[in-house]
Parts: C-alpha cells; structure tokens; sequence
C-alpha cells in the first residue's frame, strides 16, 4: 500500500470517483438495493459485483429487457428517497479545497439527480464539472465517463489522475488511459489494480503548482 510511483509524476488534473471516494453512501446504496432486489425477485448473490456501475447498466444485466424501465425508474427513486446518513469521508474537503483553483472533476456512476442528492447531504462543494452516468453512452467499467470529465476539462486524458474505490471505476479509467489512485473504503486491496493504493484521501495531499500541475505526496 502506498502511492508508489505517482509521487514521482505531475498530472493536469484529478478526476475524483465520488461514492466509495469523496462520500460515504454506502448504508443509503444496501437499504435501497435490498429493498429493490426484493420487489423485482433478485437474489443477493445476483446482486453482488456490481459495485461502481450505473444502476442502468446493473438492471440491465439482472433482468429482461421488457421490465428495465420500470426497474431503472424504480431504483432511482428508492436512491434518491434515501440519503439520510450520507456523510463526508475522511480527507475529501481537505483534497478538494487543495484543488480548489486546480483542474478537477468528478466523475461518478450516479445520475445527475442522485448526484446532486447525496452531495447536497453530505454537505460537500463538489468541483465545477460534474460528469454522471446519464451524460454518456456507456457508464464504468467503460472509459467514457473519464474521457468526458478529461475534455471538459480540456486536458489529455493520460495527464489525469482519478482516484476510485472500486474495480470497475478502476478499469474504466486504465480503459481511458488515466492513471489511478485507489483507496480501500469499500473494496479490499487484493482486489484493485492501481498505480497506488491508500487507506482513504486522508493519506494523501494534493500540491498545486505554479504551472497549473498538480503532485501527489504522503499527508503528513
């Protein structure tokens, strides 16, 4: 565990993941699943692996085509309804107050709504640009969502840093040529694929540069 290599790299921008990264929704995302998984007959097992992708894309893979709509409404609605104890995680405003006049993004699985939902409870100031899975055509594990936030952001995506908790956020920023920073509050570490692996945001600080480019280094 540690940052590794990136310590030795400058990026043109962080592109943050944010449930599982700058929140903590995870409570809210069980009651809302489970109580989904019930009504529409899914099993648990069915349910499990799909951490960090849309709820579209999950509905999708779980059942028919001819009962997605119905299924896709209903799961945003219970996600939505449900945002009671969404709480910042350890290190998240301190990284985005470092970035504050840096390039920055997020880059999230939720749609628009949720989005503003769970940011909104948890009393979070998001970056400027706010990518969610209703803007592109394919959601993680696909690159699409960090290939937009790169050019909204107007940088190459391969001088981007995106920092994620779950493997398919992970493969989905490797797929658009980022590199990644993981933390491990949601997922055990034998499971992500990084460039570096931290305990939380907490573990890391973010240093703007003059030139506009931004380090990584150990908090102290």
């Amino acid at each position: 565990m540690g940052l590794g290599t990136l310590t030795e790299l400058s990026f043109d921008a962080v592109i943050f993941d944010m449930d599982g990264t700058l929140i903590d929704s995870t409570p809210a995302v069980v009651r809302a699943w489970t109580t989904w998984a019930i009504e529409h007959g899914v099993t648990a097992d069915e349910l499990a692996g799909h951490h960090g992708m849309p709820s579209a894309r999950v509905v999708s893979k779980l059942l028919p085509d001819h009962r997605h709509e119905a299924a896709i409404d209903r799961i945003n609605e219970l996600e939505i309804d449900d945002v009671a104890d969404i709480v910042v995680l350890p290190g998240a405003v301190e990284a985005l107050a470092a970035l504050r006049t840096s390039r920055n993004a997020i880059a999230t699985s939720c749609t628009l709504s949720l989005a503003k939902a769970r940011i909104a409870a948890a009393e979070l100031v998001p970056p400027s640009i706010l990518v969610t899975a209703d803007q592109v055509a394919h959601g993680k594990p696909a690159p699409d969502p960090f290939l937009l936030a790169a050019a909204r952001l107007g940088v190459a995506p391969e001088r981007c840093l995106v920092v994620e908790d779950a493997p398919a956020g992970l493969t989905a920023a490797e797929a658009a040529g980022c590199y990644r920073l993981a933390v491990i509050t949601t997922t055990p570490e034998d499971e992500l694929v990084a460039d570096g692996i931290v305990r939380n945001l907490g573990d890391v600080e973010f240093v703007p540069s003059e030139d506009g480019t931004i380090r990584v280094r150990p908090a102290t």
